[in-house]
């Protein structure tokens, strides 16, 4: 079985026997394009290449026979934007999540319109990241654009055309457009007047489940597969991650941070939060993901070493270690709490809880007595007091207790990361053996699609774990008391952080002027 992720920054292929043993991979990146502060674009076309090249080497790769391969099942990132013309021609190209230039709109959405309603209809709360608002600003200030668009798709929908010449959109990528109706598992009547739509701009709905055969014959030859392979159209690399490192069942959470991070757990049934602080995507019919996306997770780190610890990056240069590990021993060196420093870290602007793009980073209660080290661990607290400010929302909406967190991604290779998040959710935390889980979720998801699987309990024969961390409960008491003060001044400094984006846009602007 292959699975195919295709992420942000690149697309990997793995392929698995199906006792989940790994047996040939593939990985081929592509560039962003951010050309200002609010663009983050992609060639569409590079990165259908990207994955045209990846099952193609991971079969070369692999020698296996043709009819021995029973699928191939497919995760992707999500909120991606294209829209497409008469002749099924990309006429803008893919937009990403990471952009900001719809903002304007999901404000009026948000403060004008009652977008709350819709959120609570769709599980996608209002945001620039999101298809509704991207939408709604295209028809809005793109006139010219919007009149050519046949279908507004994304990224996985554009792949899946070339191969099928079928505009289809899983239920799971569906419901994080902000225009799925998850009750009704159908495109939201109030969403798409929003965005001034028909549904008929829009792909067909259908579950993630779903399988498809006889892809273009000459790609079938040109990728070394038999043309009737089955293609499982899959779901979103996020609710798929959680399938891949067994945190499936009902109070397990999955917490990764990577270059960004996320928290999650699987319900039985959509829900959505009255304060609007989470997502509710689907997996199957029977299991929704909730929780929320944070923008700012390892970048803050890489943030800190470029700009904070240049002569700490060349005696790890010289000592030929990583510079990461060199700063990750300077925190250490300090106490918990940080000797009282707080850290926003609101550098990308911020999605959950906030689920505002004009937050605002920032160190508080800065005194004569803190040095670097204080910075430095400070900003490595932040990253999880925020994702913990996330966990609270999402226990609100859970209907049972946390059973267990597991924890991925790139700051899981850090101890002193790792058993800082178990102090400040006062929880053990678990890291579990993680091989590309998007791609083996997807795989599982395929499993359970053919009905090879009855429930995605098998995982846990798959996945063992590398480290356990329980709480050390003095720190847990220091960060217990600092939780509240970090949560109220990001509540506190909204009107603050509105005033400070207004001006750094319009010294953005200023400056761009000049340099013409």
């Amino acid at each position: 079985m292959l699975g195919v992720d295709i992420g942000t920054t690149s697309t990997k292929a793995v392929l698995y026997r199906e006792t989940g043993e790994i047996i040939a991979q593939s990985n081929q990146g592509y560039d962003l394009h951010t050309p200002d502060v609010r663009t983050a674009e992609q060639n569409p076309d590079d990165i259908y290449q990207a994955v045209l090249h990846v099952i193609r080497e991971t079969v070369k790769e692999s020698e296996i026979d043709k009819k021995d391969l029973s699928f191939i099942s497919f995760s992707s990132a999500m909120h991606s934007l294209i829209a497409m013309d008469e002749d099924n021609k990309a006429i803008t190209p893919c937009i990403t999540w990471a952009d900001n230039r719809s903002s304007h709109w999901a404000t009026k959405i948000k403060n004008e319109w009652n977008g709350h309603d819709v959120y609570l209809r769709t599980g996608t709360p209002i945001h620039p990241m999101s298809p509704l608002s991207k939408i709604t600003w295209l028809e809005q200030e793109q006139p010219e654009t919007a009149e050519k668009t046949k279908k507004y798709i994304g990224i996985k929908e554009y792949v899946f055309y070339q191969f099928f010449g079928d505009y289809v959109m899983d239920y799971s990528l569906g419901s994080a457009t902000g225009m799925m109706n998850l009750e009704e598992l159908a495109w939201d009547k109030g969403a798409l007047e929003m965005a001034g739509i028909s549904a008929d701009k829009l792909p067909r709905l259908v579950p993630t489940t779903e399988s498809f055969t006889n892809c273009h014959s000459e790609i079938a030859e040109d990728l070394g597969i038999a043309p009737d392979t089955k293609f499982i159209i899959g779901a979103s690399d996020g609710v798929l991650s959680n399938i891949g490192v067994n945190a499936i069942k009902e109070g397990d959470v999955a917490i990764t941070i990577g270059t960004s991070g996320a928290i999650r757990t699987v319900i039985p049934k959509p829900r959505t939060d009255q304060k609007g602080r989470i997502f509710c995507y689907a997996l199957t019919e029977d299991h929704w993901v909730i929780g929320g996306p944070v923008n700012n997770g390892g970048m803050v780190l890489r943030w800190i070493r470029d700009e904070l610890a240049a002569s700490e990056v060349e005696t790890a240069k010289r000592l030929n270690i990583d510079a990461y590990e060199v700063l990750t021993a300077i925190a250490k060196q300090v106490e918990p709490g940080s000797n009282g420093l707080l850290f926003h870290p609101f550098l990308a602007g911020e999605r959950a809880p906030l689920w505002n793009a004009n937050v605002r980073g920032s160190f508080i209660g800065l005194t004569l007595n803190h040095k670097k080290e204080h910075m430095v661990r400070a900003a490595l607290e932040g990253v999880i007091f925020n994702l913990y400010s996330v966990f609270l929302a999402l226990v609100e909406v859970m209907d049972v207790p946390v059973k267990s967190i597991k924890a991925t991604g790139g700051f899981s290779k850090s101890e002193l990361w790792r058993q800082m998040m178990a102090d400040i959710f006062d929880q053990n935390v678990i890291v579990p053996k993680s091989y590309e889980s998007s791609c083996l979720g997807a795989c599982l998801l395929g499993l359970y699609a053919e009905g090879k699987i009855d429930s995605f309990d098998v995982v846990e024969e798959l996945i063992g774990f590398t480290h356990e961390h329980e709480p050390n409960p003095d720190h847990v008491s220091t960060y217990q008391e600092l939780m509240p003060i970090f949560i109220n001044i990001s509540r506190s400094l909204e009107q603050e952080y509105e005033q400070i984006a207004a001006y750094q846009e319009k010294k953005s602007l200023e400056n761009k002027q000049n340099e013409e």
